[in-house]
């Protein structure tokens, strides 16, 4: 199978996403510019027995020293206990700041990972080995690294790019159902957010079984898209602001509910008909918008609604934490369009009220 690549050209530096499957068994010419160099393999209690002996094959093969660190799989490890486990590993691996940092996992692994790579010696050489399908269409590329506070999700972070991303595709299918879809949600967003034309084939393919065949060229199409973002706005002052569609109410539900109850891709599912039909209620975003989400959502299998029993009063309380919070409002990303959106200061008041 082909490799098709997607470069982010960031201000501060220039990476690849190669994208291929069968990649992770021939990635070694890719790692031939670390010759010479150590190399800690961060994988969690999933990954590490399926795919850290492929890779440290490959880097073995590339003329690299690496060794493996497992974390316990789960939301939880994003925690600064379990970072500061990493710190003890890379000592003990005498890592050098000429050395360099592998994340071999989903979105935890590559969060915690990239965190620690970006304040160890204040900074050492990382990569993205995302296998799952939402760390591979987001958060493995674009920098943002982070471990959670039990106040709110992702608030000790920084922006710290790696070097090179590597999606195999095959790595999905270890996945269970519930995982592939907490993916499609950020792959639909994608959609709901910049290109139409993505929505429109999500909406017509309809099923996970239609779509499978040609995920590795929805995944390159996303990663070109998150690429973009990435260029025209590296540190989340702007556009990129944009990627948070459907976040705002993601965030605070995660919360809520205790980290790892539902998935990412989950509450972000749940917060995008939420934020289509707050855009309808303020008149931003065109009659019908959240029933074709909602739709499109339901027919990849994706959870749509709030879980009963949960506290608007407190939801809006912690949404008033997000990240993207100014003031005494939170800057809330609705949709102008399918494909087209934009940012709205919500009071927490606002929010409640449309909860």
């Amino acid at each position: 199978m082909p490799v098709v690549s997607v470069t982010a050209n960031v201000p501060e530096s220039r990476y690849d996403i190669h994208i291929a499957h069968g990649l992770l068994a021939s990635c070694s010419p890719l790692f031939a510019p670390y010759k010479g160099r150590r190399a800690a393999v961060v994988a969690d209690s999933n990954t590490a027995p399926l795919y850290s002996y492929t890779l440290l094959e490959q880097l073995h093969r590339a003329g690299v020293e690496a060794s493996v660190v497992i974390l316990p799989a789960g939301e939880e490890t994003k925690c600064a206990e379990q970072l500061s486990q990493l710190y003890d590993a890379f000592l003990n691996a005498h890592l050098t700041r000429a050395d360099l940092v592998i994340a071999l996992g989903g979105g935890v692994v590559g969060d915690i990972t990239g965190y620690a790579a970006c304040t160890y010696l204040r900074g050492v050489h990382f990569v993205q080995v995302p296998t799952t399908l939402l760390a591979q269409v987001d958060s493995s590329v674009g920098g943002k690294v982070a471990i959670n506070h039990p106040r709110g999700k992702n608030l000790l972070g920084a922006f710290y790019q790696p070097e090179l991303v590597l999606v195999d595709c095959d790595t999905l299918k270890t996945l269970d159902a519930r995982q592939v879809g907490a993916g499609l949600g950020e792959v639909i967003k994608y959609g709901c957010i910049y290109d139409r034309a993505l929505f429109e084939r999500l909406e017509s393919l309809s099923t996970r079984e239609r779509l499978m065949p040609v995920l590795d060229e929805v995944i390159a199409r996303c990663c070109a898209i998150k690429a973009e973002y990435v260029r025209l706005d590296p540190h989340d002052h702007g556009v990129r602001m944009q990627l948070n569609f459907g976040h705002t109410l993601a965030h605070a539900l995660e919360n809520a509910m205790g980290y790892g109850t539902l998935l990412h891709g989950e509450a972000v599912s749940i917060g995008m008909v939420a934020a289509a039909r707050w855009g309808e209620t303020l008149g931003v975003t065109p009659k019908g918008t959240a029933e074709r989400i909602r739709a499109v959502l339901e027919g990849y299998e994706l959870m749509t609604e709030v879980p009963a029993g949960l506290s608007a009063q407190a939801l809006a309380a912690t949404m008033a934490l997000d990240k993207k919070a100014e003031g005494s409002t939170v800057r809330t990303v609705l949709l102008t369009e399918i494909g087209q959106c934009t940012g709205v200061p919500l009071t927490p008041d606002q929010l409640k009220a449309m909860l």
